[in-house]
Parts: structure tokens; sequence; C-alpha cells
């Protein structure tokens, strides 16, 4: 892992397309809390750094912290640069680090593919076996259904059957008291797919 405090190159990077107007934050959850100007600025300025953004730019900043690969995952997702897609689905099954797996995941479903739901179950399959992490399975399991409804397929009917893995999962132990059913989090990761669609009208990617 590359750190940005003893790496002159990849703090370059991260000021320039991590921190602008805190995007490493914004994108998640906040997106939602937006108003519509505040929306539209945030999808130009987002659509046109996925475009400036160079391959091996975003390289390095996959190398990086959980700041770093969010936003490099967002940026991959908006230029569609679906030569990621094996990096990404690598990335996201090794769990390195926090916060960065919803933002693969959220890359994966935009790129709207079978190769892209292979991944996400692959995930699932090793950490719905885990109980005992609460990691990006829902994240994953969102972008699964997603891709199920765009793909009209059922990946996920195997994790999601009463006694499939994601029940397993969530029953623990330790039990997950707080979960929302999984539809919900198709519908989250739908909502991100529709900000990322937004964003790319922005961006003519010149995939150097």
């Amino acid at each position: 892992m590359r750190y940005v405090y003893e790496d002159p190159e990849l703090q370059a990077l991260v000021h320039r397309y991590v921190t602008p107007d805190r995007r490493y934050l914004k994108l998640g959850g906040s997106l939602g809390r937006m108003t519509w100007p505040e929306r539209t600025k945030f999808a130009r300025a987002l659509g046109e750094a996925a475009a400036d953004i160079t391959p091996r730019e975003l390289t390095i900043l996959l190398e990086g912290g959980w700041r770093e690969r969010k936003t490099a995952a967002w940026l991959i997702a908006v230029a569609r640069r679906t030569e990621f897609r094996e990096r990404l689905g690598e990335l996201l099954l090794a769990s390195e680090v926090c916060f960065a797996g919803s933002a693969y995941s959220v890359a994966l479903a935009t790129f709207g593919t079978s190769a892209d739901a292979d991944l996400l179950a692959a995930y699932l399959d090793r950490y719905l076996r885990r109980p005992d992490l609460y990691y990006d399975q829902t994240a994953a399991i969102g972008a699964l259904l997603h891709l199920d409804s765009k793909l009209g397929a059922n990946r996920a009917d195997r994790f999601l059957a009463p006694d499939g893995l994601w029940h397993r999962w969530i029953d623990g132990p330790p039990r997950k008291e707080h979960h929302r059913a999984p539809n919900s989090y198709r519908e989250s990761i739908s909502q991100f797919c529709v900000f990322a669609d937004e964003s790319t009208e922005h961006c003519t990617a010149k995939h150097r």
C-alpha cells in the first residue's frame, strides 16, 4: 500500500482528485441529501475528473488508502473504464481497507455485465460465510440484485433462499439487529448508479 504522507506522487493525485470539495466524503450516502443544484454541480465536477484522470493515475490511487481507492472506483465507474473490472474484483475480494468496497460494488454495477455479477457473487460466497465480519456484504448483495434486474438473471436467489448464505450471515453470531431488506440495498446501489450516469454525461473519457 502507498501512503500519502510518504509518497509525493500519490499526494499530488489526492490533492487533484480526492480532496477537492471533500469529494471522497460525498461519494455515498451524502448524494441523497444534496439539493438539485449541488448534485448537478458535483456530477459535472466528477464527470470532468473522470475524463481527465489517466489509467496510470487510477492505478496509483487504487494502491493508496480507503479515500484514494473509494474515489478511484467512482471515477472508474463514471468513465466506464471496464479494463479495471478484474482489479476491482480483486480489491473487493481482498477487503484490505474499510469504506472502499461499496464503491467497488457500485463500479461493477455500472459496468452491468454477467462478468461483474460473477465478481460480486465470488465476494458473497466468501464473506457471507463469515458472520463475524461486517464488511461490504450489503453493498455486494445490492449490486448483484441490481444486475439481476438489469440482466434478467437470478444470480442472487441462491444467497437469499431461506436456508441460504445471506440469512446465515444475518443471523450470526453475532446477529445483525439493524439490517434492512436486501431490496433496500438494491435501491441504494441503483440510486448510486443513476448518479454515476448523470456524471458520465459530463465525461468524455480520454483513456490515455
